[in-house]
């Protein structure tokens, strides 16, 4: 015979949270368990199973919706797996664009940080400087102007750099 779990159980074991999994049962991606005899939530194997399973899908950043599609590849293993090949494909595209993205971020704080290269005095600083100079819409370090390919040196009102403007 199974043993059942409860809510908390079901959570601790697979490292998702309770309200995760209520929600889950809402939406429908987790079926709805069984009542014990006190009204507790009855979570089986077959449970664990499949909340493991959306919490890896999870875990690789895969939509909910997607999660869905492939949990219906599950329940149908018949099926062709051509679009299981092209979800995991637009998923292993958007991880790259985000990759690139993150790249450019990486190369626009390295372009910022560049920009000061001792400690000093705060309106000396050309990091701040920078920034003000963005806030401005002037170019800076991270964002050099594409025309010059230099950046625009700019020196802060005061207003700004005494803290009188947020």
């Amino acid at each position: 015979m199974e043993t059942a779990m409860r809510i908390g159980e079901l959570g601790q074991a697979t490292g998702v949270d309770i309200e995760t999994i209520r929600y889950y049962e809402k939406t429908g991606l987790l079926p709805d368990p069984v009542r014990s005899h006190n009204g507790y939530r009855a979570y089986s194997q077959a449970h664990l199973e499949r909340l493991a399973f959306i919490r890896h899908c999870r875990a690789l950043d895969i939509s909910l919706a997607d999660v869905r599609r492939l949990l219906d590849f599950v329940a149908h293993p018949g099926t062709d797996c051509a679009d299981i090949n092209q979800l995991i494909d637009g998923q292993l595209a958007r991880v790259r664009a985000r990759l690139e993205s993150m790249r450019a971020l990486e190369r626009q704080l390295a372009a910022l940080r560049g920009r000061c290269g001792s400690n000093h005095a705060a309106g000396e600083c050309g990091i701040l400087h920078d920034l003000v100079a963005a806030a401005h819409g002037e170019a800076c370090a991270c964002h050099l102007d594409t025309s010059t390919g230099s950046s625009q040196d700019f020196v802060p009102s005061n207003r700004l750099m005494r803290g009188t403007i947020k």
